[in-house]
């Protein structure tokens, strides 16, 4: 099995048996059924994962989980770039394509490969994207090549988020510290959250 297809099934899982009963029922969001086919097409190509309803309210939703030995983290991750893939088009990764209202990131109380025995987050958060975009929009959040390992609060009012380089160079992606985004901009930066505050 790929790699890809093992983290597929990683999120997959600790989607169905831990965020949705413990993060997204007591916020009362129902997920809404999509057909395969669309459910495929706002992946690729708008960065969404799930849809939510709650009353009228639909809310679109990029995913990340994490296993435990990350729970010292005060971070959530965008894919970057992926200039090694052959097919040029595919160099922009996720933050170039994203449109998901909300990011979910969570890190769970096992090991990604003892999953099944995972019963709860460590911490999660979910994530305004709209004003993350924002304040990217603003230059407020700063993505730079710096060689730094994480983010730091620049000027005394904006984020500067380095870019970072997965080990087998398949892509690479920026953290933005959940504790600036309060910290700077309020809690209105998250919906909810558990363990990073």
């Amino acid at each position: 099995m790929s790699k890809y297809l093992k983290d597929r099934a990683f999120t997959d899982y600790v989607h169905q048996k831990l965020a949705v009963p413990l993060i997204y029922k007591p916020l009362n969001w129902t997920e809404v059924k999509l057909r395969k086919d669309y459910a495929k097409y706002i992946d690729m190509m708008d960065g969404i994962d799930y849809v939510f309803r709650n009353g009228d309210d639909i809310m679109s939703v990029q995913e990340r989980f994490r296993e435990k030995k990350y729970e010292n983290f005060s971070d959530f991750t965008i894919r970057y770039r992926r200039d090694s893939n052959k097919v040029e088009d595919r160099h922009e990764s996720e933050y170039y394509k994203m449109k998901a209202h909300y990011f979910t990131y969570g890190i769970i109380d096992s090991a990604k490969t003892e999953c099944d025995e995972a019963t709860s987050f460590v911490k999660y958060a979910i994530i305004d994207l709209k004003r993350v975009y924002e304040k990217l929009d603003l230059k407020a959040i700063y993505i730079s090549d710096n060689k730094e390992n994480k983010c730091k609060i620049i000027e005394g009012n904006r984020i500067e988020c380095p870019v970072k380089y997965n080990t087998d160079g398949s892509s690479s992606f920026f953290p933005i510290d959940i504790t600036f985004l309060v910290q700077l901009w309020g809690e209105e930066m998250l919906v909810a959250q558990k363990g990073f505050l």
